[in-house]
């Protein structure tokens, strides 16, 4: 909701955790991540005495939080769609952006963190990128109300090839013939599972290809309207991750209604049995709350460690989540197509080290 990628989830945009550190991995070096990584760099010993909780290391600690979180964000989500008949995707996603936009607002009241204030100027320059936004979050909504969260997990890596492409065509970047062949093992991996899912269903499908579209536009556009909006800023510096969850939760609220009416979901949302249930509005609240953390634990993590070492992290943490998918929500798979989910995960793994050497 974000951020993962950053898609900086973003409580409802980290239905799709990719999706929180796309943007949050653009805001590595920006002035707020390095004061957070030079805030006290303290002696040796100082660093051993204070840089644990819990007698854990921070990095470790920091890591664990943001994988806990940003897993069981895709869970929760995928469990209030699927598990509760619920039919109305975009409300669900209306609320969770509404929940995002009221949690960080009282942070700002507490004086946790500062956001940058409503101007019309920010405000339309930041809506193209809102727009995209919505799409990428909608789209991963509906996605997961058809595909398995294996199969989830592993078209997310499509994302990185639609962006390498549009490195080089917008960017003019180049990339190693490795990193190029990993990402064909993504996509065979990604094209594999997809025929042999014994629940294949192009709707499903067709709203992750959609997904993929929409993140890596995300991350593409969103690295070149950034020097944009620090025009428009209090610092005229680079908007941090906290105001992009408060602008991007808040601009959303209108497009998703919108969103609603163009399904049909208003006129059906308040007759959803779900909506009685209060193990589906534990699940859904939950879901938000757990998202929106995902903002601080993001950020956290990455000024406790480097952009590799987060996105290895990301990377490996698709793995269990994959795994307690499949389970939990007794997902019917069959050898090639674990096999497909396994090469895959693995690809994104090693996308992070050839992308690093390259």
């Amino acid at each position: 909701h974000s951020r993962s990628a950053s898609a900086p989830r973003l409580s409802a945009m980290n239905t799709a955790k990719d999706e929180s550190t796309t943007h949050l991995r653009s805001l590595h070096n920006t002035p707020d991540v390095e004061k957070a990584r030079d805030v006290g760099s303290p002696t040796r010993d100082d660093e051993q005495k204070e840089n644990h909780y819990c007698g854990v290391p921070a990095v470790l600690f920091a890591g664990m939080c943001y994988c806990a979180a940003s897993g069981s964000m895709v869970l929760l989500n995928k469990h209030a769609l699927a598990s509760f008949s619920f039919h109305a995707p975009s409300a669900l996603l209306f609320y969770q952006c509404a929940v995002s936009v009221l949690m960080v607002k009282l942070c700002e009241m507490a004086g946790l963190v500062r956001l940058q204030p409503l101007r019309l100027q920010l405000v339309l320059v930041w809506f193209p990128v809102n727009l995209i936004f919505v799409g990428m979050i909608g789209t991963s909504f509906y996605a997961l109300q058809a595909v398995g969260v294996g199969m989830v997990t592993v078209w997310k890596n499509l994302s990185n090839f639609v962006t390498a492409v549009g490195d080089v065509v917008i960017y003019k970047k180049s990339y190693t013939l490795g990193v190029w062949l990993v990402l064909c093992l993504m996509m065979s991996s990604a094209v594999i599972g997809a025929s042999t899912d014994s629940k294949f269903s192009w709707t499903g499908y067709s709203w992750q290809a959609a997904n993929c579209i929409f993140t890596s536009a995300y991350a593409l556009y969103l690295r070149s309207v950034m020097d944009r909006v620090a025009e428009h800023t209090d610092n005229k510096q680079k908007m941090d991750e906290f105001s992009m969850v408060w602008y991007n939760n808040l601009l959303s609220l209108i497009p998703i209604g919108i969103m609603m009416v163009v399904f049909g979901e208003h006129s059906i949302v308040l007759s959803q049995p779900a909506l009685y249930d209060p193990a589906f509005i534990f699940v859904s609240t939950l879901g938000a709350f757990i998202g929106f953390g995902i903002s601080f634990f993001s950020l956290w993590f990455l000024s406790q460690t480097t952009a590799t070492i987060y996105s290895l992290v990301g990377a490996l943490n698709k793995i269990p989540v994959a795994i307690i998918g499949i389970i939990a929500f007794q997902e019917s798979t069959n050898p090639k197509n674990l096999a497909s989910i396994a090469i895959g995960l693995g690809a994104g793994i090693l996308f992070v080290k050839v992308k690093q050497q390259a």
